[in-house]
């Protein structure tokens, strides 16, 4: 093969991509199933590997995009081995490789503009996977202009008949989509989180003060969560706590109180803009709670969180049963606002600068609660 010195590199960032994406995929599994776990790339709030995996965009057609990149790598790699082989006609899959590596590359663009406009992260793994979709592009165009004399157009041809000439080859690519409509069809949706209701069987409540409460009235175990409803760890601990107390009802009463970091609400702790709208999210759980319905609507203000959804409480109304209207008034009720700073009073005193907080005992845990404590539950 002569052009095997400029193939060394394509085989070298093929191995570098599958290697990424396969990381990829662990680290969105566990940022999904593990309260503890945080990737080794989440170094700020602008270069964080775990904000993109969290965010909605990180799935794609019903699969985490991560998949989808490691059979895209899988994909040129077969090609590539075929186009490697010494067999007459074999280099003109070298304009197909070219194609697809401008394909990964438009694509990789396109990501990156949602993560600057939309996710307002960068996961460093990403921009590496970009990186090595640029390459292959690159490597392929030297190669086809230098190796193989046909026109692009004419080389795709050849190459179109002799991918569908080569059983193994064809073979091997159904294969693979084979393997990707069955992963598709059968992978649990680990990253869709499903809060179990609150029922007849689960007590909840009102304290003294006015914080809502689920579980056991008076449980083994008493939890205070200080959380943000557009905080994606604060919503999964919540999932894992609610169904706790739906398999051991005796043992916790978790009591709710709000802690939204939004510059409007919070000015000390956040005194830049961050999760704009989370205190009037707040506003209208707490108003909610005085109706009654506080565990229906702060389920549907953590679901609206983890969608990235607008702040929209023409949305909430529908979900929840309350009026457009009434839970808009809510925002701006005087008594509900001096209520929600009471909150925020009561954990800035605790110490308290960030969301997901939990205080257990008079002790706060920041980010999560200690395994001991949760095994103690569990026991």
């Amino acid at each position: 093969m002569p052009y095997r010195y400029y193939a060394i590199p394509v085989f070298t960032l093929l191995l570098l991509g599958l290697a990424d994406t396969g990381y990829l995929i662990y680290s969105h599994y566990r940022n999904y199933t593990d309260i503890s776990f945080s990737s080794f790339c989440a170094l700020t709030k602008a270069i964080n590997c775990d904000t993109v995996s969290q965010s909605p965009w990180s799935i794609l057609f019903g699969l985490p995009l991560a998949i989808w990149g490691l059979f895209s790598y899988l994909l040129y790699l077969m090609i590539f081995l075929a186009a490697s082989r010494r067999r007459k006609g074999a280099e003109t899959l070298w304009h197909l490789l070219f194609l697809l590596g401008l394909v990964y590359t438009i694509t990789s663009i396109w990501f990156g503009y949602v993560s600057a406009t939309k996710v307002k992260a960068y996961c460093l793994l990403c921009l590496a996977s970009y990186g090595i979709s640029f390459a292959l592009c690159f490597y392929a165009w030297i190669i086809r202009c230098r190796f193989c004399g046909d026109s692009l157009l004419r080389g795709t041809k050849k190459g179109m008949a002799y991918l569908f000439s080569s059983w193994f080859l064809t073979g091997s690519i159904l294969c693979l989509v084979a393997i990707l409509l069955f992963l598709k069809a059968n992978l649990p949706r680990y990253w869709e989180y499903t809060l179990p209701p609150p029922s007849t069987t689960v007590a909840h409540g009102l304290t003294a003060e006015g914080n809502p409460w689920i579980g056991a009235e008076d449980g083994e175990i008493t939890i205070h969560e200080y959380a943000d409803y557009q905080c994606f760890q604060c919503s999964k601990m919540h999932l894992l706590l609610r169904r706790l107390i739906a398999e051991h009802p005796g043992k916790i009463k978790l009591i709710h109180h709000h802690y939204p970091m939004d510059h409007e609400f919070n000015t000390i702790v956040v005194p830049e803009p961050f999760h704009v709208g989370s205190g009037k999210m707040s506003m209208i759980a707490i108003y909610a709670a005085s109706k009654g319905k506080f565990w229906e609507m702060n389920d549907a203000l953590y679901q609206m969180g983890r969608d990235k959804q607008p702040f929209n409480t023409r949305t909430l109304a529908e979900k929840t049963g309350f009026s457009g209207g009434e839970l808009a008034a809510a925002t701006r009720h005087p008594q509900i606002r001096e209520f929600l700073a009471y909150d925020i009073r009561q954990g800035m005193k605790l110490g308290i600068t960030g969301t997901p907080s939990y205080v257990v005992d008079g002790k706060v845990y920041a980010g999560s609660i200690p395994s001991e404590i949760l095994r103690k539950i569990m026991q």
